[in-house]
């Protein structure tokens, strides 16, 4: 199931256009989830539009939505679903945060295009 929920949130910011999509596996070194996805948006709008594809996609599938943080401010959005975490940024927020060094010993996955 995580790989089908894992798989469609992938195509869900890749469908709205999210940039410079990371998937890191989280299996063994976080607690919060097995996946995060890291990925961003050039304007508020965009970063709002693929955290609501998300959400329609994850509900359409039938996975539960545990948490949105942050959408109105559309800086950095948090994408609960459980065993996936969706982190959407904006273009200029993602530089700063830079998770993918912040959990560097978590190894990248490719995803193929679905």
């Amino acid at each position: 199931m995580t790989s089908t929920l894992l798989q469609a949130a992938y195509k869900a910011i890749d469908d709205k256009h999210g940039e410079d999509i990371v998937v890191l596996n989280m299996q063994g070194i976080s607690l919060l989830a097995d996946y995060f996805i890291i990925a961003h948006g050039n304007s508020d709008r965009q970063v709002q539009a693929i955290a609501r594809e998300l959400q329609d996609v994850a509900v359409k599938e039938g996975h539960e939505i545990r948490r949105v943080e942050g959408f109105d401010g559309a800086r950095w959005i948090l994408v609960d679903l459980g065993d996936v975490v969706a982190h959407v940024f904006h273009k200029d927020e993602r530089a700063y945060y830079n998770l993918e060094r912040l959990w560097g010993d978590a190894p990248q996955l490719d995803i193929p295009e679905a």
